[in-house]
C-alpha cells in the first residue's frame, strides 16, 4: 500500500512525463550508474533518462535515525525512497523550485551525509529539526523542508528560523506543484 506522499510523487512524475513525452538527455557516465538511464553509450555521450522507481528498499533512513538518535518523519522517508532521478523542476504558487532527488545508492549516501549535517546544524542552533527536499529557484539560498515533528512544509534560509509555512504536509505540497520541462544537458 502506498502512502499519500508516494501517490503525490507518482502523480507529479506522470504529469511530467505527459508534459515531456520525449525523455530528456544528459551525458552518460559509466562511473555513476542509475536505473534512470534508458540506454547506455560511451562516456560523455548524450543518452535519454527518466525517473525510475526504486525497486530495492534502503536501510539509509534507519541508519540515519540511529546516527541522530531521532526518528525521521515518514514523509521524508517515503519521498526519498520512491524514485531514482535527477532533480525535477516544478512551479508552485510562490515560484519555481527544484525537487531534490537521488540518482543511485551512492547519491543516497551523499544525501544521508547532507541531511545529518543539516540536522546537526539545527541542533547547534537550537532550532526545530527539519529535512530539506527542494531548492527555490532562481535564488537557491532558500530551501523547502519538512518539519520533522509536525510534517508541515516550510520555506527556509540556512541558519534562520523558517520564513513561512507552505503546506500542512508534503503530499499536499507535491499535489499543488506543476512540473516544468527538464532541460537537456550536453
Amino acid at each position: 500500500m502506498s502512502s499519500a506522499v508516494e501517490r503525490a510523487l507518482d502523480s507529479f512524475v506522470q504529469k511530467l512525463n505527459e508534459l515531456q513525452p520525449e525523455a530528456p538527455t544528459l551525458p552518460y557516465n559509466p562511473d555513476w550508474p542509475s536505473d534512470c538511464y534508458l540506454n547506455t553509450g560511451s562516456a560523455g555521450e548524450s543518452v535519454k533518462w527518466k525517473p525510475a522507481l526504486q525497486s530495492e528498499p534502503s536501510d539509509m533512513f534507519s541508519r540515519m535515525e540511529e546516527a541522530l538518535d531521532e526518528r525521521v518523519h515518514p514523509d521524508i522517508i517515503a519521498y526519498f525512497s520512491r524514485f531514482w532521478s535527477d532533480p525535477l523542476p516544478a512551479t508552485c504558487s510562490d515560484g519555481d523550485l527544484s525537487l531534490i532527488q537521488v540518482w543511485n545508492p551512492d547519491d543516497m549516501e551523499r544525501l544521508r551525509s547532507n541531511l545529518i549535517g543539516h540536522a546537526l546544524s539545527k541542533r547547534q542552533q537550537k532550532r526545530p529539526l527539519t529535512f530539506f527536499f527542494a531548492c527555490a529557484e532562481p535564488d537557491d539560498n532558500y530551501f523547502i523542508s519538512v518539519d520533522n515533528f509536525s510534517g508541515e512544509v516550510l520555506l527556509e534560509l540556512p541558519g534562520k528560523p523558517p520564513v513561512r509555512r507552505l503546506a500542512d504536509n508534503l503530499a499536499e505540497f507535491l499535489n499543488s506543484l506543476e512540473p516544468r520541462k527538464i532541460e537537456n544537458m550536453e
